[in-house]
């Protein structure tokens, strides 16, 4: 297994603060938001290998940071090429450019970059393991403007995805779904196929609403607290709640 994470995001909302320089790399407590990610991916046995995804602004920030990093697995940086956030190929595109561009023929762990978790991902590569299909994670949201922001999703029984939708204006359950996957290596050729069929590529969980009428898709519960970065107001809260 191999993870690709997604860091090539410009977070405006941010601004000036990650201008010129990749929330990704923002420290929470002393440590990068990368690190306490990678630190626990790194130590998954089914792990081979990582690639991080950055664009043209921000790579640099990348390379230093790869190179004072000590971790145990190979890690590969990448470029998609784009210089700003109205040129930038979306989530969808940047996974089939990583899959493309290293000629990734297994299974994927997508990640984004920019958040931070008190659990570790160890149970979700178990939970796929389990299941052998394409994987997401689910966790109960009970506020209404948070769903319609996010992708939500219906389950069977089984927790099979039924439907799943992005920033659904009515969502059909209280399920949300936060950014992280795990793609079953037959189901990568499909991402090509739901770009050319009008998939939309900003957000990662596009492929997946795609995907889930056609393979079977199971969603994991999320096993603790996910703290998304997405201002400058919400990582100043999350370096306070996170620090306690």
């Amino acid at each position: 297994m191999t993870t690709v994470i997604l860091a090539a995001g410009y977070a405006t909302r941010m601004y000036p603060l990650t201008e010129n320089f990749p929330k990704p790399l923002l420290e929470v407590g002393g440590k990068t938001v990368l690190d306490r990610l990678m630190e626990d991916i790194d130590r998954i046995d089914a792990i081979k290998r990582h690639v991080v995804v950055s664009n043209s602004r921000y790579l640099p920030h990348f390379k230093e940071w790869a190179e004072r990093s000590d971790y145990d697995k190979e890690i590969t940086l990448l470029s998609d090429g784009s210089t700003e956030n109205e040129n930038r190929l979306g989530a969808v595109r940047d996974i089939l450019f990583a899959i493309e561009e290293e000629g990734l023929d297994e299974d994927l762990m997508v990640l984004a970059a920019d958040n931070l978790l008190d659990f570790s991902l160890a149970g979700f590569v178990d939970f796929f393991c389990e299941k052998r299909a394409t994987s997401i994670m689910r966790h109960r949201e009970p506020s209404l403007e948070r769903l319609q922001r996010t992708g939500v999703i219906t389950i069977d029984g089984d927790g099979r995805v039924l439907l799943m939708e992005e920033k659904p204006r009515e969502p059909k359950s209280s399920w949300a779904v936060p950014p992280f996957y795990i793609y079953k290596r037959e189901d990568l050729p499909l991402i090509r196929e739901a770009i050319a069929e009008g998939c939309s590529t900003d957000a990662p969980g596009s492929f997946i609403a795609y995907l889930a009428p056609k393979r079977p898709v199971y969603a994991h519960l999320m096993e603790g607290t996910r703290w998304d970065i997405g201002s400058v107001e919400s990582y100043e809260r999350v370096k306070r709640e996170f620090g306690e």
